[in-house]
């Protein structure tokens, strides 16, 4: 272990992205302290690979005990926070709306003033250099029309639960950036995929059900757009934005790749059909069954991430068509990570 490798704490970094972050860090060098609560979506098997890393710790712990993160700043003494714990699934906000308000506003609260009393007795050399990254979403922004994109200064207009709690710690993070100076930034990203993420999310999911010979659920008549991001990109991206942002400013990360759920899923099926050919010979695509939609359902994403593409120097590396079929190509190789998850 290098003890003057750059030190980050990742929250959330059992999940999808956060797992995605810590094995991307531990990869550019970094000392990495996963602090992970460990609910549903929390899967430790994601990070088998990274875990006996002499730069890797974990924390089983909730960002909602105040004890526990002071603890856990003291002894560690990061000099980033990538802040990515949080309930993220919008059904399941629907459904359960004050586990997302305990987990993305309480917990974050209470993160930033353990945040806060660490860096304040920093010496002054360190309190330059400390980061704290609040990864967000760009669901915060509402629903657009046909045209536009979201940007640095769109208005906050959320319409479900879970993207209400992600706008209200946004707010948070830049209100403790504001009136206390933490070095703060927050970051807003596109709909992510690939590498190990929870089966109930769309691309996961569609793959699964299809070669699993169910139907794979569309919502309402499909046309609602997303704008779509590889992981691995999203994660180089939150790099450049703690190595290179500017504290108090926000960075929206997307590789402008939007498809109508629809559209995408049927591209995801014309690479199944090529890489894992159906037993009755017919396409993935006949699977596809429109269900009801649901409820607040936003009918357009699309962000315009040229900002941190000037400013920073940042860009995805892959192209939407690769970034889909590596996707499908990892769920299809890793169905020993998957099978254990569903129920």
């Amino acid at each position: 272990m290098s003890v003057n490798s750059p030190k980050s704490i990742v929250t959330g970094g059992a999940g999808f992205i956060g797992s995605n972050l810590v094995r991307h860090l531990l990869g550019k060098g970094h000392r990495v302290l996963n602090i992970d609560k460990l609910t549903y979506a929390g899967n430790l098997r994601s990070l088998d690979d990274v875990a006996a890393h002499p730069n890797y710790e974990f924390l089983q712990a909730d960002i909602a005990d105040a004890a526990a993160m002071n603890q856990a700043f003291s002894s560690f003494m990061p000099d980033t926070v990538f802040h990515l714990a949080a309930e993220s699934h919008v059904d399941r906000s629907i459904h359960a709306p004050l586990d997302f308000v305990q987990t993305n506003v309480v917990g974050t609260a209470v993160l930033l003033q353990a945040t806060l009393h660490f860096w304040e007795n920093l010496t002054a050399e360190r309190k330059a250099a400390f980061r704290f990254i609040h990864v967000s979403t760009d669901e915060v922004f509402g629903s657009l029309g046909e045209a536009g994109s979201f940007s640095e200064s769109s208005c906050y207009d959320p319409h479900s639960p879970y993207s209400a709690s992600k706008a209200a710690s946004d707010h948070l993070v830049r209100s403790w950036h504001d009136t206390y100076g933490l070095p703060a930034i927050v970051t807003n990203c596109a709909n992510n995929h690939g590498p190990r993420q929870y089966p109930e999310k769309l691309i996961p999911l569609a793959i699964i059900n299809a070669i699993s010979g169910k139907s794979i659920p569309i919502y309402g008549d499909g046309m609602n757009v997303r704008d779509w991001i590889h992981v691995e990109d999203h994660c180089e991206g939150l790099l450049a934005v703690a190595e290179r942002g500017i504290c108090g400013e926000t960075y929206l990360i997307g590789a402008n790749a939007e498809w109508r759920n629809i559209d995408l899923v049927r591209n995801l099926c014309q690479h199944l059909d090529e890489l894992h050919p159906s037993n009755n010979g017919l396409s993935y695509a006949n699977q596809i069954q429109f269900v009801n939609d649901r409820p607040g359902h936003d009918f357009r994403y699309a962000i315009d991430s040229s900002k941190i593409r000037r400013e920073l120097g940042w860009k995805p590396r892959q192209s939407p068509s690769d970034a889909f079929r590596s996707t499908v190509q990892w769920y299809l190789e890793h169905e020993n990570w998957w099978r254990p998850l569903l129920r």
